[in-house]
C-alpha cells in the first residue's frame, strides 16, 4: 500500500514557474514508476509526464514537452513535477500515482493515487 500526499499547488500568472511535490508513504518507493496527471473543469483527467524508478526515463504529454520536467528524490520518497511558462490551459487538479511497473514510464495502469492539489493560471 502507497499513499501519495500532492502539495505546492496555486495561483500563478501566465509565463510562471511551479513546482508540485509529491509525497509517498512507505519504504518502498523506489520500486515503483511515478506519474503525473490532471484533470480540467469539465474535461478527463489526462497523462502529464511519468518518471521510471531509478529518474533515468522520463515521458511525456505533447502538450507540456519542454516545459515541464519530472524528477524523484528516492531518499525522501517524494517525486517533483517543475512547471515553468505556465500558461492558462494549465489550469487544472494535478494528481500523482505510483505504478508497480518500476521500470517503465507508463500513462496508464497507475495502482496508487493521490487527492490531488489545485493549480490555476491566470491569463
Amino acid at each position: 500500500q502507497v499513499q501519495l500526499v500532492e502539495s505546492g499547488g496555486g495561483l500563478v500568472q501566465a509565463g510562471d514557474s511551479l513546482r508540485l511535490s509529491c509525497l509517498a508513504s512507505g519504504r518502498t518507493f523506489s520500486r515503483y514508476a511515478m506519474g503525473w496527471f490532471r484533470q480540467a473543469p469539465g474535461k478527463e483527467r489526462s497523462f502529464v509526464g511519468a518518471i521510471n524508478w531509478s529518474g533515468s526515463s522520463t515521458d511525456y504529454a505533447d502538450s507540456v514537452k519542454g516545459r515541464f520536467t519530472i524528477s524523484r528524490d528516492n531518499a525522501k520518497n517524494t517525486v517533483y513535477l517543475q512547471m515553468n511558462s505556465l500558461k492558462p490551459e494549465d489550469t487544472a487538479v494535478y494528481y500523482c500515482a505510483a505504478h508497480r511497473l518500476s521500470s517503465l514510464t507508463p500513462r496508464g495502469g497507475y495502482d496508487y493515487w493521490g487527492q490531488g492539489t489545485q493549480v490555476t493560471v491566470s491569463s
